[in-house]
């Protein structure tokens, strides 16, 4: 098939605005290429846009900046409102720390967002009608990177869950929902293991939920959402999850739609967005002019849509799909049936580029309509809880003789005092003192949770009980008899009821 040459647009062209100014980086691998391919079909698209350029990936990685990122380029990020980010590559070895998840946390970039639709037959699929997006947060849970060794034995690592976090990230998915026209918000936790982080997910989102009368809601835990993800996608419109969860079942239902090479992502923050393709910088196949630039295209399109130029992202969202029915595809879609031109990367970027202005005759056209609205999100500061202390949990780092639990038991009572009580000792979660089963394993790692000699139960007024409050100075006492006995404690978590209602988790068996 022999492809035309012409560059000029089959389109009206734009009423003159001010263009926006939106920083660049074309990142490793095949990121120059395709970034030059984005690039040029906005330009011919019509887009209003100025750029400024930063380095980023592995160069800068190897000059020293662990993070892969400058210190100068920071000062470019804030000065504009979109980033659009080419992939990179981060050099093998320790100290390097991730750019994704660096820029996001610094610059506030609170959610994730991955649309993902099938584009059978021309990108094989089991299932046609598949369009979801999956809405992450981005900033906390376990990705908030904290972690320790604290014994020989023993590694942990901090799942960080907050109110406002929670809410910003959710509020979005619906608003997101509504400016889409789309149906449907479907949460994915863990909440019947991880009852207080993912429980606190699972609250706010029945809370915003009903906020949104016109928007159906529904929940499920995550092993089953993933499965029916892969399962019946079709069922799904919205998902919003938490970090970890989110990160997965995205590249789920990116591989399920067909191919990871075509997706896009956008990173949401309150004053920046930065959005990239979700595939990495294949350096298997850079410099030979076979990438496929649509990745971040439709990152393109997204940040085209979020400063307010989405006629344009719809021209070129429906250019793209009109390309795919022609049958111009690059290496990675080729299929036998349908492509009619296994088409270098520019030859790609040229077909698109001419179908600008026309709609795909078989796949459903792109209408993004009322979205050209960025998307707002506030979050009201939340009233302040009566807090408190009723106990302490200290983490021993012991293995002496047999690990015996009852031995570190009795030692532990005698060191308790007279107003804390050992209540129970646990190993990896599990109680294993008193009366523990002989059968449970033991690490080196144990969790000594004390609380108020004082047994009795104090009502309060809105008819909720506490334990008896321990005083600081006693948690400070303690740690220092725990010293003096030769007791290595790691760390200690306090135990609190926040406004009448236990505020930790029990132990398995307590």
């Amino acid at each position: 098939m022999q492809l035309k040459t012409s560059l000029k647009p089959n389109v009206q062209p734009l009423s003159p605005e001010r263009p926006t100014r939106i920083t660049i980086a074309r990142g490793d691998g095949i990121g120059g290429e395709i970034m030059d391919a984005t690039l040029s079909i906005l330009e011919a698209a019509g887009a209003r846009l100025e750029y400024d350029e930063i380095r980023i990936g592995r160069q800068v990685y190897l000059e020293g900046h662990s993070s892969g990122i400058s210190p100068e380029a920071w000062e470019v990020l804030r000065r504009n409102r979109a980033f659009l980010k080419g992939p990179i590559t981060t050099p093998q070895g320790g100290g390097y720390k991730s750019l994704n998840v660096t820029i996001r946390k610094a610059m506030g970039l609170y959610a994730n967002v991955r649309p993902c639709r099938a584009y059978t037959p021309y990108v094989e699929s089991n299932f046609p009608d598949m369009d979801l997006v999956v809405v992450r947060e981005n900033e906390e849970d376990l990705y908030a990177g904290i972690e320790h060794r604290q014994t020989t034995e023993v590694v942990q690592c901090l799942k960080l869950v907050s109110r406002p976090g929670c809410e910003r990230v959710i509020r979005y998915a619906f608003e997101y929902a509504r400016a889409y026209g789309r149906r449907k918000v479907t949460c994915m936790t863990k909440d019947n293991i991880m009852k207080h982080t993912d429980g606190l997910f699972h609250e706010v989102f029945d809370e915003v939920a009903r906020e949104y009368p016109d928007i159906q809601s529904d929940h499920y835990i995550i092993d089953i959402g993933a499965a029916l993800l892969s399962a019946r996608p079709d069922q799904f419109d919205v998902v919003v999850t938490l970090n970890l969860y989110g990160d997965i079942i995205s590249d789920i239902t990116a591989l399920v739609a067909g191919s990871v090479g075509l997706g896009g992502s956008a990173n949401i923050g309150d004053n920046i967005a930065m959005f990239e393709a979700i595939h990495g910088s294949a350096p298997d196949i850079a410099g030979k002019g076979v990438a496929n630039p649509s990745g971040l295209v439709h990152a393109a399109c997204m940040m085209l849509t979020h400063i307010g130029q989405a006629k344009v992202a719809e021209r070129i969202l429906n250019a793209l799909l009109r390309t795919l029915e022609d049958g111009i595809h690059t290496d990675d879609l080729y299929n036998e049936a349908y492509t009619r031109h296994r088409a270098s990367t520019e030859e790609f970027t040229r077909a698109v580029i001419e179908r600008l202005g026309q709609e795909p005759e078989k796949l459903k056209p792109a209408l993004l309509g009322d979205a050209a609205k960025p998307i707002e999100v506030k979050v009201q500061p939340g009233k302040r809880s009566n807090k408190q202390l009723v106990g302490v949990d200290v983490f021993l780092d012991w293995a002496d003789g047999r690990r015996d639990p009852g031995e570190l038991g009795r030692v532990l009572e005698e060191l308790a005092g007279q107003q804390l009580q050992l209540k129970m000792i646990t190993n990896r979660g599990v109680k294993v003192y008193p009366n523990g089963f002989p059968e449970t394993f033991c690490t080196d790692h144990w969790r000594c949770r004390f609380v108020s000699g004082d047994s009795r139960v104090k009502p309060m007024g809105n008819g909720m009980a506490y334990t008896a409050q321990v005083p600081y100075d006693e948690v400070v006492a303690l740690l220092q008899r725990l010293a003096d006995a030769g007791l290595n404690f790691i760390k200690i978590e306090n135990l609190y009821e926040i406004d009448g209602e236990r505020a930790y988790s029990l132990g398995q068996g307590e």
